[in-house]
């Protein structure tokens, strides 16, 4: 590839290629031949927070930063609503016809799991072969694509500890183990060449082992990536999923990197508007503790004494970890984006990471 400098480490098993245009900084995803960028843009606002021109805005600059991965879902904007489900894809499938460079890009989206709060996109929620064949055709044409280069279960059909919840608590939910099926779904997806590679997401270590085990009846056919919340206020999965992607090379893609924000620091220094996440979704309060305010404090002061944005510093701590393979970054606007983008530059030394740990030692996980 003219252009691009390839960086080598075998220690990780991963292949860095530098874009010298760009300044991007790609890996191969998992055991795929994948090149995504170590940054990929979020796009749950779009639709909702963001108009299409703004949505517009924020992929044609993410594109020229040298992003090429974008990730999306069926159920998108967020939070779920029956008026604005499938309008994140819609508008990505409305700027793709314009781009019309589909082939650079790697575009990745989600099913649906099943729950009251979604209920509004199907009657069949869940991962049957009839509800996956539904979800995946309805989002190629919302997307106006013949293939999506990575298909991800958005979170388990079975009720088990994701979504903050900490803990299991066996309870008799109705769920017979399927896993087989759905991978065996997956497959045919391939097989006709609707999908290239899959994925996991919100998952456990046990649901992990599980679609492992299964995925070993086909030839090269192993989940490719995880999509589950870390960030500086939630390393929850450090404790059990960290080992297990290490070890399968399964990347992670690490979503709320900044905690819905809060970690850029602006609820604390008083720059926040009534449109922001955390303003405008009080149902969504997960980050919203005053332990997890507590903690973030601590993290800006790090920041502050290092001469380095809060985000900055979130985001690329979480880069520096050998299982994550991209951080997803989300924004409202375009100078959130171009900061957000930025962090990749950014190389931690031990004294920034050991100011970290201090901090995760004394107050760890307030927002699982």
């Amino acid at each position: 590839m003219i252009g691009y400098v390839y960086y080598i480490n075998l220690n990780a098993r991963f292949i860095f290629i530098t874009n010298k245009k760009q300044h991007m900084i790609y890996q191969l995803l998992g055991n795929t031949d994948l090149r995504i960028s170590r940054i990929c843009l979020g796009t749950m606002t779009f639709g909702q927070q963001n108009t299409y021109e703004e949505a517009r805005d924020q992929m044609n600059l993410a594109v020229t930063k040298g992003i090429n991965f974008f990730d999306t879902a069926e159920m998108y904007p967020v939070p779920a609503n029956p008026s604005t489900q499938g309008e994140t894809e819609t508008y990505i499938g409305r700027w793709l016809k314009e781009y019309k460079k589909r082939s650079d890009l790697i575009i990745a989206t989600k099913a649906t799991g099943p729950g009251v709060h979604v209920a509004h996109i199907s009657p069949h929620l869940g991962f049957s072969k009839q509800r996956l064949s539904e979800a995946l055709h309805h989002s190629l044409s919302r997307l106006g694509t013949d293939y999506i280069d990575l298909y991800q279960l958005h979170w388990p059909e079975r009720k088990t500890n994701c979504f903050g919840k900490m803990g299991f608590t066996p309870e008799n939910d109705g769920w017979e183990d399927n896993i087989a099926d759905v991978v065996d779904t997956l497959y045919s997806f391939k097989q006709q060449g609707k999908i290239r590679y899959w994925g996991l997401s919100n998952e456990t270590p046990w649901g992990v082992m599980r679609f492992l085990q299964e995925a070993k009846r086909y030839p090269d056919f192993m989940p490719v990536s995880i999509q589950n919340p870390y960030n500086l206020v939630n390393r929850t999965f450090e404790i059990g999923l960290a080992e297990i992607v290490f070890r399968e090379n399964i990347g992670l893609l690490a979503y709320s990197p900044l905690a819905f924000g809060l970690l850029s620091g602006k609820y604390h220094y008083k720059q926040d508007v009534p449109q922001d996440r955390l303003n405008q979704f009080k149902q969504m309060a997960r980050y919203n503790s005053p332990v997890t305010f507590e903690a973030t404090s601590k993290y800006l002061e790090i920041a502050k004494s290092l001469s380095v944005s809060p985000a900055i510093l979130s985001i690329s701590y979480l880069l520096s970890k050998p299982y994550v393979h991209s951080v997803i970054i989300g924004a409202t606007n375009l100078l959130q984006l171009e900061e957000n983008i930025s962090a990749f530059e950014w190389k931690p030394d031990d004294n920034m990471i050991g100011m970290i740990e201090n901090v995760h030692k004394i107050i760890p996980n307030p927002a699982p």
